[in-house]
Parts: structure tokens; C-alpha cells; sequence
């Protein structure tokens, strides 16, 4: 989820060209770290013709150089945690609630700047939200012999139930691709923003012993009720299993779940959000889902 405003930037650029406009915001301080690389990040980026678009992003590139960075990332409001990636399949599917979007040029401009992709991510959806894993009864009765009970979220305890689910994010993503830290308040802020969107059901918590060890956090599409449209889909937004839990099953029980509970809600569709290629939640979403978009974050090589 992002907030409403990206952090603040180290530098905002902005370009005119053959009667187009660009505009973009770099960090460079409080970047994400990559092995061997000092990253430089370009976000915020807008553009209405490629000519300003290509000056702006090179003027960003030399900038960046001159700050010792050897890689450009982008585009990136600073961090994974906020707006990043490119729509670079776009499907047939409307955009669906928190999700990126950009003109269709965007990233070929990017390209011609030199920019090449550097991660690849998908979002899938499902209309079967009946279908149910046959192993899955094998896991449950695993899970509960592990101790581990599942509920869904407390909205009357919204705040205390956001601490847990920062605690296993924390847990969880701290070896994702390109993760970087979140203070606890600026975490709780951005659920606290969708408060009212928030089904408590489409929620589950997995428990052992006192202490919150996974959740899978859903929402319904707000983007359909803005666009005047009943809301039939259900965003799957969010699931992290601490690790010393991984490798039961724990993660698919809750994607079941969630799926149960979005079909007894009348609910009609699923949408596997925002995947990184190489996550687990893909394995997951791979039982039900087809894929209907994929994205793109670039990179430029600035040290020679």
C-alpha cells in the first residue's frame, strides 16, 4: 500500500523538449540496498512527450553518477514499500484498487534511455474461488497439531492487530528483493488510510502461542465502486508467514481461507496482487490464477 505523499527526496528534475514536459524525484540516501551496488532511485516520474521524458532521465542518471551511484533503479517512489514498477502488459482487465498504472510509452522511453528490466512482477485473478488445494486438509491438520490456530482480524483492536502484522512483515520480507525497513508508525499509517475499506473477514491471523506467526491481508476493490461498478472482485494483498513457520503449508491454508470467506461474501473474483516472479505467494496464486498483468522495474548501469 502507499501513502499519500512519497518521502521526501534527495533532488526533483524536471525537463521541457520539443514542446513536452517531464518531471521526476531521486533518492539516493535512504535507498534500498542491493549486493555490490549502490543504488540511486528515480521515482515520481511524469512526462508528456518522449523527448523530455529521455533529457530528463538522462540529466537523473548524471546526477546520480555524481553521487557515487554505480545502478539506477526506477521507477520507485524511494522505496518498494511506496508506488514503483511500470505496467508493461497490460491485459484486458481494468486497473483494480491500489494498483500502479502509467501510459502505455512510459516504459519504452525508459528503454530508450538505456534503461533494461531488472525484476519482473504479475497479478493474477481467479473466478474459482471454490477450488480448494485437496492437500490443503493434510496441511490444516498439520498446522493444528503445530499449535496454530487462524482467525480473522478484530476491528474493534484495528491498531494492536496492525503491531502484529508489522511484526511478521518485519519477520517475513526482511530478505525480500530490494527490501528496505519501515518505521512501525509510517506501517500503521498506510493500513490505517483503508480503515474503512477493511473487511474484517477477508483477514486471517495465524497464531501460536500468544504471538501472531502469519496473516493474509485482503480487500475488496475499491477501484470497481469508483468506476460505479457492484464490487465483485477481492485484492489479495498481502501474505507473510514468519520463517520459522515456512515450509508447512501455513501461507496456502490462509490463501484458502481468504478465498472461502470472499465467496461466502459474495464475492466473484480474486486478484493475486503485485507478485515479484520469484515469490512464494506466485506457487500459491499458480493453483488458481491466470495471470492478467505484468510489470516491470528498470535498472541503468551508471559506473563504467
Amino acid at each position: 500500500m502507499n501513502p499519500t505523499l512519497p518521502m521526501q527526496a534527495d533532488d526533483r528534475l524536471t525537463a521541457e523538449r520539443d514542446g513536452s514536459t517531464a518531471e521526476l524525484l531521486l533518492w539516493w540516501t535512504h535507498v534500498p540496498a542491493l549486493s555490490g551496488e549502490k543504488l540511486g532511485v528515480i521515482g515520481g516520474f511524469g512526462a508528456s512527450g518522449e523527448a523530455a521524458a529521455r533529457e530528463a532521465l538522462e540529466q537523473a542518471c548524471d546526477r546520480l553518477r555524481a553521487q557515487g551511484c554505480t545502478l539506477a533503479v526506477g521507477p520507485m517512489d524511494g522505496n518498494t514499500w511506496r508506488r514503483y514498477r511500470f505496467v508493461t502488459e497490460n491485459g484486458n482487465e481494468p486497473p483494480f484498487f491500489l494498483e500502479p498504472t502509467n501510459p502505455p510509452g512510459w516504459p519504452d522511453w525508459w528503454q530508450a534511455t538505456g534503461f533494461a528490466p531488472l525484476a519482473q512482477y504479475y497479478s493474477a485473478a481467479t473466478d474459482e474461488l471454490e477450488s480448494r488445494d485437496p492437500r490443503l486438509a493434510e496441511v490444516a491438520e498439520h498446522v493444528r497439531a503445530e499449535g496454530i490456530t487462524l482467525r480473522a482480524l478484530d476491528p474493534a483492536s484495528f491498531e494492536e492487530e496492525l503491531d502484529r502484522i508489522y511484526d511478521v512483515s518485519v519477520a517475513s520480507f526482511h530478505e525480500n528483493y530490494l527490501y528496505t525497513p519501515l518505521p512501525r508508525a509510517d506501517f500503521v499509517a498506510q493500513y490505517l488510510a483503508v480503515r474503512a475499506l477493511v473487511r474484517p473477514e477477508l483477514v486471517r491471523l495465524a497464531e501460536r502461542g500468544g504471538e501472531t506467526v502469519g496473516f493474509m491481508f485482503a480487500i475488496p476493490d475499491q477501484a470497481q465502486a469508483q468506476r460505479g461498478e457492484p464490487v465483485t472482485n477481492v485484492i489479495m494483498k498481502t501474505i507473510a508467514v514468519r520463517p520459522e513457520c515456512g515450509g508447512m503449508g501455513l501461507g496456502g491454508l490462509m490463501f484458502a481461507e481468504v478465498h472461502a470467506a470472499a465467496r461466502a461474501l459474495g464475492f466473484k473474483c480474486a486478484i493475486h496482487a503485485l507478485m515479484h516472479e520469484t515469490n512464494k505467494s506466485r506457487r500459491m496464486s499458480a493453483h488458481y490464477g491466470r495471470i492478467i498483468r505484468r510489470y516491470t522495474l528498470f535498472a541503468r548501469r551508471l559506473a563504467p
